[in-house]
């Protein structure tokens, strides 16, 4: 069982210039010892080939595997006609940078209103439809690509069921962001998403008890990816503590198999 730890988690650096995404390969691999890397786009100077090549390099030499490459900025449902489309050709460009990178899976937002709890059925009809061909693109490509429960409707745990069960295709998957959910079924949101989970993200605002409880339920739904953690700003300090968190529930399960 691995961890990751999103670059999101050392934005403040990467908007000072003190980390790019070189320096946050050596931060996981050597600081961290882990294994893996959790990407966010914006932590990529750009999408040209010849830096994805050198990155791609970047991932092998440190034998990381790229678990996640967490999209912003392609969000699915605008209500601009023109900036769906815009959105869509993000996208497109980033499942490309996906595959140059070997990334397992990909995060795209569903989009819709920040505040909404509910997608209309026109949203719901684009975001499936749109959801479908990521989905068998990655298929075809060898990785699976979905949302997070980030903001708006995808927020509401029935919500995401629904957009789950609609897309209905084996390489489509939820980024679990852990408690994050809305609405009245807002304590279940995790265990009702767990059967879709490709990915996840653990924060630092979950309690000890919080953090193994999830764990464990997760595990139990069939859960067997990589333990990702995002903290929304962090010293390297404060990410080694939750690096550690997380090793900890690993290590109890690892005793109590032995």
């Amino acid at each position: 069982m691995r961890i990751s730890l999103m670059s999101y988690t050392f934005n403040p650096m990467t908007r000072e210039g003190t980390m790019d995404a070189f320096t946050y390969l050596e931060t996981v691999r050597y600081r961290y010892d882990l294994t893996t890397a959790d990407l966010w786009n914006r932590t990529l100077a750009s999408l040209e080939p010849d830096h994805l090549q050198a990155l791609r390099m970047g991932l092998i030499e440190r034998e990381l595997d790229l678990v996640n490459l967490a999209v912003d900025g392609a969000h699915i449902w605008e209500e601009d006609p023109d900036t769906r489309d815009e959105h869509h050709r993000v996208a497109l460009d980033h499942l490309l940078a996906a595959e140059i990178l070997g990334a397992k899976s990909v995060r795209i937002d569903a989009g819709g209103g920040r505040d909404e709890r509910e997608w209309t059925s026109e949203q719901f009809d684009h975001i499936v439809m749109r959801f479908r061909e990521y989905a068998q693109h990655a298929h075809d490509n060898g990785y699976m690509v979905g949302p997070e429960n980030h903001w708006g409707a995808a927020t509401v745990p029935k919500e995401v069921k629904r957009l789950c069960e609609a897309v209905d295709h084996p390489a489509f998957g939820v980024l679990l962001h852990c408690k994050r959910w809305q609405g009245d079924q807002a304590a279940q949101g995790d265990e009702i998403v767990a059967p879709w989970t490709m990915h996840l993200h653990l924060t630092a605002a979950l309690s000890d008890e919080e953090l193994s409880d999830t764990m464990e339920m997760l595990r139990d739904k069939g859960y067997t990816g990589v333990w990702g953690i995002e903290l929304g700003g962090a010293t390297h300090a404060e990410a080694g503590v939750m690096v550690a968190r997380v090793r900890r529930v690993l290590e109890e399960w690892r005793l109590a198999d032995a």
